[in-house]
């Protein structure tokens, strides 16, 4: 499995769906997450997902790991390094659910924040918190500092790759050069 990591609006979902390698399974942590918190708790966006208490956000995040580990063959996992939360920033992999996984790679699509925030403005499709740019930077950080932790705990190797606007299809290059080793 390689998992693809970033902040929302770092362009993660972009640089995946301008991949050339078509042989990886593509899954969306957010979309699986969504699926199960509309069923047990009866959210209506994604975004609510994050507005749930973290004892529900790692209930639903323990059902997809069960998931995710059932899974076979390439996989490409499209997903946060962290989740902005009313009480704090969780990780996106929780060491519960990293151990489970067999973790080939981990990449974190970076952007550079102003621009993360024009991208989150200008996406009709989300209800965004509209967050302070000193947070974003502190978030960044934050996942930074976790990529280095999930490396650690998998064993897999950190790749950071950067998305700047009109970049995309160069980070998605870069992508598929670690998908072809």
């Amino acid at each position: 499995m390689i998992i693809v990591l970033g902040l929302p609006g770092s362009g993660k979902s972009t640089v995946l769906s301008l991949l050339q390698d078509k042989s990886c399974k593509r899954l969306n942590y957010g979309s699986l997450m969504f699926e199960i918190a509309q069923k047990e708790f009866g959210i209506s966006s994604r975004d609510e997902i994050r507005k749930l208490t973290a004892e529900k956000q790692k209930k639903v995040q323990a059902k997809v790991g069960e998931m995710l580990a059932n899974e076979k063959g390439k996989v490409l996992l499209d997903t946060h390094c962290s989740v902005s939360t009313p009480s704090g920033y969780l990780p996106g992999l929780p060491n519960k659910l990293l151990s489970k996984l067999k973790v080939d790679a981990l990449v974190l699509i970076r952007a550079p924040i102003d621009e993360i925030m024009k991208r989150r403005q200008a996406d009709p499709t989300r209800k965004r918190d509209a967050d302070e740019i000193g947070k974003l930077h502190e978030q960044d950080s934050f996942n930074i500092s976790l990529l280095a932790s999930y490396s650690a705990l998998s064993g897999a190797p950190a790749k950071i790759i950067t998305n700047k606007d009109g970049k995309a299809k160069e980070a998605a290059v870069e992508l598929d050069a670690l998908l072809s080793q």
